[in-house]
């Protein structure tokens, strides 16, 4: 009698387990057909799909690994568009700012070969085309200067150096061309050593893309740039009282091939302020901008002290 109920128990233990068993294959079999289907809504190209499982479920890691790979690949496939808009953007920008002074830079050319224009008024066509031409030279070089940052094929050599004194030099350079432009400059910049790791080409280049683009269209008659140390990190800040930055385009003025002016009547190639922030990404630091419509920008820029 006691053996019978041992074998009962035992029967019901076995169906118990079989049952079980046979649950949690049901459950995998419904669990491999959604991954199926999963998989082949991600092939076609859906990667919104999503494959959800339970904390208990043998599959739980497989789904878990297709699903980020949707969104992996959903990232990837933004980013991607966002690139190619850019690029679209990039080359009707081109289209404009290298056809339109192009097309320009020919006809007065043409019209000095022609003898259209003799005398004073030839002088000044040349002396416009030649302007032109300088203009679209800065303009191939600070593009090809973008498009090597933008490729990562820049080669820094980054030294140590004082930082102090390199912006002393920098600004030395400056200061004829501000002063024939009318400015008034203020210079604050410590006497003490501040020494750090950067590339002096590099950071040379920062200065003078942000200088150039307050002498190209702040309408500023004051400049000042100001530096100031910590332990870990240098400010840098240039300023101007020019004309200032609307609040619509604030967001904007770091990025592309993107201008203040939209009618683009104005100079500049909309690079210079791109390539600087490239730059000091490139130094770990950042570079923002704030500005009041009528009253002027400050550029901030922030060095760590060692990369």
């Amino acid at each position: 009698m006691e053996m019978n109920l041992y074998l009962l128990l035992a029967l019901v233990v076995a169906l118990l387990v079989i049952g079980y068993l046979l649950a949690k294959l049901h459950r995998i079999r419904n669990q491999l057909s959604l991954i199926k289907d999963a998989l082949t809504d991600i092939k076609k190209g859906n990667l919104n799909h999503r494959v959800l499982a339970r904390e208990s479920d043998l599959t739980k890691q497989i789904c878990y690994d297709i699903n980020e790979i949707a969104m992996n690949s959903q990232s990837q496939l933004i980013q991607q568009k966002q690139s190619e808009q850019a690029y679209k953007r990039l080359m009707t920008s081109l289209s404009h700012d290298v056809k339109t002074p192009l097309a320009s830079l020919v006809g007065y050319l043409e019209a000095v070969e022609s003898k259209m224009v003799t005398g004073a008024e030839q002088e000044e066509y040349i002396r416009v085309a030649t302007e032109k031409a300088y203009h679209l030279k800065d303009f191939v070089t600070a593009l090809f200067e973008w498009v090597k940052l933008d490729a990562g094929e820049q080669i820094f050599h980054f030294e140590l150096c004082d930082l102090n004194e390199l912006s002393r030099n920098i600004m030395a350079d400056w200061v004829p061309m501000l002063e024939s432009h009318n400015l008034s400059y203020e210079i604050e910049i410590p006497e003490t050593e501040y020494m750090t790791r950067v590339d002096p080409t590099a950071y040379t280049r920062i200065l003078n893309n942000i200088l150039q683009n307050i002498l190209t269209h702040s309408n500023a008659s004051q400049v000042s740039l100001v530096v100031t140390e910590a332990e870990q990190q240098a400010k840098i800040m240039v300023s101007d009282n020019g004309k200032g930055i609307s609040a619509v385009d604030l967001p904007h003025i770091f990025e592309r091939m993107y201008q203040c002016d939209h009618s683009r009547s104005a100079r500049g190639n909309g690079l210079g302020l791109s390539i600087a922030k490239e730059l000091v990404s490139i130094h770990k630091g950042t570079i923002t901008a704030e500005s009041v419509p009528g009253a002027g920008t400050t550029f901030t820029i922030i060095l760590p002290k060692a990369l």
